[in-house]
């Protein structure tokens, strides 16, 4: 019986793309696919259902979520149409732990989807989730490089304006926030020009030097470093210059001890020295 409606529904949808009667509008809310047996399909896609969560599990909506990466995978980006729905009624869940598991895999989600599909349907997403409770916007935080490298050029830097956001968190406690943003803009440095560094990710590394933690001031050390060094290897040296002698004025020579420690531990990365 499964095989006989899996070969129904593969007729059906050589017949969609042959049958010229049909709208690009109709084939894309269509939810026939051939590549796993429909009714498994519905029986995964109604698990967004409330009364499911009522009569099933309480959490089902989150295994939903969880396992969608894998439906996507499965399917091919050719039949996300199928699963688009799906998607934004997770996204919208009012379990925060529903977002959270989504916000976790959605640069893996990206990878399957392509460039166009995630700049339609994910980059809205994306941006819900960095407005989001602190729980939710953790997980795009962690994997922020890894999401903003598959955008285009001039989309990505649209985020530049929202990165100092992740200063402020609704626990001022949650300092592993904190020291998570400083490892992603480590990465984030080769993804942006020396303007843009300078501009953007300076500000936000100088402040998370002078962070209350220790452990985010000895990353942000090593950001401010590879900072220099990206800075010192683009061709207008005038970006590193200014940030050497902001460097010292604000640090090197700071009334206060801890200040002048920072500028000792910065230099204990060698590329600063051979920039000095």
């Amino acid at each position: 019986q499964s095989m006989d409606s899996t070969l129904h529904y593969i007729h059906n949808d050589s017949d969609l793309s042959t049958n010229s009667s049909f709208s690009p509008e109709e084939e894309r809310k269509s939810k026939v696919q051939d590549v796993v047996p429909q009714d498994l399909l519905d029986q995964y896609l109604s698990m967004t259902d409330p009364s499911r969560a009522q009569t099933v599990d309480t959490e089902i909506a989150k295994h939903c979520a969880y396992s969608l990466p894998g439906v996507a995978l499965t399917l091919g980006r050719q039949n996300w149409h199928c699963l688009k729905d799906t998607y934004e009624t997770l996204a919208s869940d009012m379990q925060w732990k529903v977002r959270r598991t989504l916000a976790f895999s959605i640069h893996e989600l990206a990878v399957i989807l392509g460039d166009q599909l995630t700049a339609g349907d994910l980059v809205p997403v994306f941006n819900g989730f960095l407005k989001d409770l602190d729980e939710v916007r953790i997980g795009v935080l962690k994997h922020l490089h890894d999401f903003l490298k598959l955008l285009h050029v001039d989309k990505r830097r649209e985020y530049l304006y929202q990165l100092q956001e992740f200063l402020v968190t609704d626990n001022s406690r949650n300092w592993r926030f904190r020291a998570e943003l400083a490892e992603q803009l480590i990465l984030l440095l080769d993804l942006y020009s020396a303007r843009d560094i300078y501009d953007y990710l300076r500000p936000i590394a100088f402040s998370l030097c002078a962070d209350k933690v220790s452990s985010v001031r000895w990353i942000s050390y090593k950001l401010v470093s590879e900072m220099v060094k990206k800075l010192y290897m683009a061709s207008t040296p005038t970006f590193v210059v200014d940030l050497m002698n902001e460097l010292v004025e604000k640090f090197c020579r700071c009334h206060k001890w801890s200040g002048r420690q920072t500028f000792v531990f910065i230099c204990q990365v060698k590329c600063l020295f051979i920039c000095i």
